[in-house]
């Protein structure tokens, strides 16, 4: 129904729809062929990558997860035209999704990570869908097969002009940022139609940008965000794409449930996994910022427990101490997994407290006597 009146309000131009006519969608062709040789050659190479891909150790093979994601992205820009799109959930922990010009998506755990609805994810899957629909791969290569033909040809017959080709090689990068700026606006405008509220969108990206701020601050760095993006950056600011989003869905005005409870509940049985991933990054700011985030509604073993982990994983003297003390809490919250006695036993041990570490390790030889490090734990409490 959202949909369906978006539709008719912009057909007969009714207020607050008045970029439509620049943003409007493409027509859309549920068999479509790729056109000349350069998307035909295109579209070569992307399928070898799906190939390739199928049989990626990287690929997450959970049916549940796979349909779920899926399902999101339908809801988000129509079941027309989410037929023709092939997705791949990857066990990657960085903040990323990426479409081919064939009509495969990647997802990655790092993305499911981080956004926090049905919405947030319905925008970035819904900007990827709009580089595909917009054809953006093609027209990209293009651009740079023939801007690289004019610096050749610059390089033979005017060696000396290297502020020429300089100039160049920054309209490559303006091009993929204005083909970001397109993509962007496209999947706000799928929000606005779906049943999830366009104003999901711009909080993606002021998410990511707290986060890179928690990161730049916990490695003593000065945390930066401008309008202006570099001249060599491929895509637009993210203070820039915030502000642009917000705008647009405050001219859409449109409502919607988020689908916060759904993704919460679609994410539970992954979720360890993904933190521990996270964790391995050797990112200690950004990841306290994540669990901060998921934490928004109230301290869960399981969140506890990572942030046990986290800091244990910094190592710093005090860092142990604190660790011990969020082992503590995950454990009396209900997170039963033996591990929670072995990280506590440790970080016992690494802060002098010797009696109760060799107790907490010993519950943890207990609950798993077949435990892989079972030899080297016994050894540390005299066994």
């Amino acid at each position: 129904m959202k949909r369906a009146l978006l539709a008719l309000a912009m057909a007969l131009g009714l207020p607050g729809t008045g970029h439509a006519e620049t943003f409007t969608l493409p027509p859309f062709t549920q068999a479509y062929e790729p056109q000349g040789v350069d998307e035909r050659g295109a579209w070569m190479m992307a399928d070898e990558q799906e190939r390739l891909l199928r049989s990626s150790k990287f690929v997450i093979r959970d049916d549940g997860l796979n349909h779920y994601v899926r399902g999101v992205f339908c809801r988000t820009v129509g079941q027309d035209r989410c037929a023709n799109v092939r997705i791949y959930v990857m066990r990657m922990p960085e903040f990323n999704a990426t479409m081919y010009p064939n009509g495969m998506m990647t997802v990655w755990s790092g993305l499911l990570l981080r956004v926090q609805s049905e919405a947030e994810l319905g925008a970035v899957l819904g900007h990827e869908f709009g580089h595909f629909e917009k054809r953006h791969g093609v027209f990209g290569f293009k651009n740079k097969r023939t801007m690289s033909d004019v610096m050749a040809w610059i390089g033979v017959a005017a060696p000396q002009s290297a502020g020429f080709q300089y100039s160049l090689l920054g309209q490559v990068y303006a091009f993929n940022r204005e083909q970001e700026r397109e993509a962007d606006m496209v999947g706000v405008q799928y929000l606005a139609a779906s049943d999830y509220p366009s104003s999901a969108a711009a909080r993606v990206w002021r998410r990511l940008m707290a986060e890179q701020d928690a990161s730049a601050s916990a490695r003593g760095r000065k945390a930066k965000h401008g309008y202006a993006a570099g001249y060599f950056a491929s895509h637009p600011s993210e203070l820039s794409r915030a502000t642009t989003l917000e705008a647009a869905a405050v001219r859409y005005g449109d409502e919607g449930d988020e689908g916060r409870a759904a993704y919460a509940q679609a994410l539970r049985d992954w979720l360890p996994e993904f933190l521990g991933d996270q964790i391995k990054r050797n990112d200690f700011g950004g990841s306290d910022f994540i669990l901060d985030q998921l934490a928004s509604d109230g301290w869960t073993g399981l969140l506890l427990f990572a942030r046990a982990e986290l800091y244990s994983q910094r190592g710093n003297p005090r860092d142990y101490v604190t660790a011990a003390q969020f082992y503590e809490q995950a454990i009396e919250k209900g997170y039963a997994a033996p591990k929670a006695l072995r990280g506590l036993g440790l970080a016992q041990l690494r802060t002098q407290q010797t009696e109760q570490g060799k107790a907490s390790l010993r519950q943890y030889l207990q609950q798993s006597p077949d435990a892989s490090d079972a030899s080297l734990i016994s050894s540390l409490i005299g066994n």
